[in-house]
């Protein structure tokens, strides 16, 4: 199994605080039957800053560092970007890392409670030079949440979504367990990432997310989303259907 979006690399946002937190996070992960993770630390993202070169060189010191205590899993240089107006410029390659610095596919995270107006230029931006978005998390932004069809739009636009595992289960609340299943079910999303941050309050679920979208939907789909996790690290096209718009009368916010 691949973890596409993980907070592993120690001591440079609210992830794994320290080595030690890194080293108990892979073991944890390879209990879950996990063999490799994205790395993605936040970046533009209040106080954390972590652009591309010191991604690429923890990355590779932690995965000497699991070498040497025989852990065996591997880890991949990703980001978890906030958006911002910039990305597609040419001046941003720089700072940015793609997903397995592929340049094929870069996460993509929205403020909390609102969707910059820009977004959809900047998607549209960013396919021209040959990069898919991945909205990370669509059902913890308030305005995706209580409005589906901004995400429909972007996914019929070519963007791409993945939802969190501690969001699929119910971890988030049963609003957010309804929200999530509803994106999965109207093609709506991709992938299902930990965005594990520790081995306590915020760890991988993958299992237990990978069993629920089996009670859910049958054999077939946790099969394509493990597959897919595959495709994007490898920089290839993703499985993904038709999208769905979410028809309902009314949804009450959790917001």
């Amino acid at each position: 199994m691949i973890d596409i979006h993980c907070h592993i690399l120690p001591g440079i946002d609210d992830g794994a605080a320290d080595e030690q937190v890194s080293l108990a996070m892979a073991r944890q992960a390879v209990a879950e039957g996990i063999t490799q993770i994205v790395a993605t630390p936040h970046h533009r993202n209040r106080h954390w800053d972590n652009p591309k070169p010191s991604i690429i060189n923890m990355v590779k010191t932690l995965n000497q560092l699991f070498e040497q205590n025989q852990i065996g899993l591997t880890v991949l240089p990703g980001q978890e970007p906030r958006i911002f107006g910039e990305m597609a410029d040419p001046d941003s390659e720089a700072e940015l890392v793609t997903v397995n610095d592929n340049k094929k596919y870069i996460l993509v995270e929205f403020p909390t409670h609102h969707v910059p107006r820009y977004a959809q230029q900047l998607f549209f931006d960013l396919q021209v030079k040959g990069i898919t978005p991945v909205i990370v998390h669509p059902e913890r932004n308030q305005e995706i949440f209580e409005h589906p069809e901004i995400l429909y739009n972007f996914i019929t636009d070519g963007a791409l979504s993945q939802v969190t595992a501690s969001s699929l289960i119910g971890k988030e609340g049963k609003k957010v367990k309804k929200r999530t299943l509803q994106f999965i079910e109207n093609n709506l999303s991709q992938f299902v990432a930990s965005d594990a941050h520790n081995v306590t309050a915020r760890p991988f679920h993958m299992q237990e997310a990978f069993i629920e979208l089996k009670k859910q939907f049958g054999r077939e789909l946790p099969h394509t989303f493990r597959e897919n996790a595959e495709l994007l690290i490898n920089g290839e096209l993703v499985n993904r259907e038709e999208p769905v718009e979410i028809k309902e009368k009314k949804f009450f916010g959790i917001f």
